[in-house]
């Protein structure tokens, strides 16, 4: 690890952060709280995704859509409007909406294979984001001054690496440049995140080998065809498997860094709290080797 003790990260001019675990553990809440003290670079891989790597196809997809109607197509044949994404580090709705859901097109769903193209796509696109990490460390310090930088990714990041693998490149250069820490949730939030999710479920990206199987799987159990499977039904029912899937690839990455919980996150109020909670997670992993 690029901090080889508690002192060092103590002691260190520069503190440099990598947080991954499921999302809604309060990954870009600690963050926002690290930016707004003032003393910390916030670099938010959904958000470079969205607006990099993802933009031009969101904005594509929504031109698309008000080609379909006359007026607006006018508008946009003649430069009368322009339409752009409104993406922020706590809105990545347009990421999402692109992102979409598979099943029925009269229920707002897509075709499987186009569904399939997207998330392709999201998975080149998060590959370069988070290999862009070491570039916006320089970039913090040389351009705006920043000595601190906490790297926020989305709770993907464990479909795109390889834990077991010692030379996975996105892994290497983030454990090179960064502390890789997991916040860690318990079966409590789990349940929590289920219940979030089925209230209002959301887009999100799958191993593509994974989620062709979950496809295939909910097709057989509720005997349904592609085109009327309904797309809210199917993300509810994916998301739970999805996360039981990625436990142990989270815990297998936790193996390059070191774990806090979510709780933990959760009581968070400052600068000096974050740092005092890395500090015992630095320790804990030093006892327990």
């Amino acid at each position: 690890m690029i901090y080889s003790s508690v002192q060092a990260w103590r002691d260190a001019p520069r503190r440099k952060v990598m947080l991954f675990g499921m999302s809604g553990l309060g990954k870009t809440h600690v963050s926002n709280m690290l930016r707004g003290s003032g003393d910390w670079f916030h670099y938010s891989v959904d958000y470079r995704i969205g607006t990099r790597y993802m933009g031009e196809h969101i904005v594509d997809n929504a031109k698309r859509e008000a080609m379909k109607v006359p007026f607006l197509r006018d508008l946009l044949m003649s430069d009368s409007i322009y339409i752009g994404s409104n993406i922020t580090f706590n809105n990545l709705a347009p990421l999402s909406s692109y992102l979409g859901k598979p099943g029925s097109l009269d229920l707002g769903g897509l075709d499987f294979s186009e569904y399939m193209r997207r998330q392709d796509q999201h998975q080149i696109a998060e590959s370069a984001a988070l290999l862009d990490t070491k570039h916006f460390i320089v970039r913090a310090r040389e351009l705006y001054g920043y000595n601190n930088f906490v790297c926020d990714t989305g709770g993907s990041i464990c479909e795109i690496v390889n834990p077991s693998d010692p030379q996975d490149p996105i892994l290497k250069s983030l454990f090179e440049n960064t502390l890789i820490v997991w916040i860690k949730g318990s079966d409590v939030h789990t349940n929590e995140l289920v219940r979030r999710f089925d209230q209002a479920p959301k887009p999100m990206f799958y191993q593509p080998e994974f989620l062709v199987t979950l496809w295939s799987d909910y097709m057989t159990q509720n005997r349904v065809e592609e085109k009327n499977i309904d797309p809210d039904a199917f993300v509810r029912w994916a998301y739970s498997r999805a996360l039981a899937r990625r436990q142990p690839l989270y815990k297998a990455m936790s193996k390059w860094g070191i774990s806090v919980a979510a709780a933990d996150i959760s009581q968070l109020q400052s600068n000096q709290d974050f740092i005092d909670l890395i500090a015992d997670g630095i320790q804990a992993r030093s006892a327990s080797i």
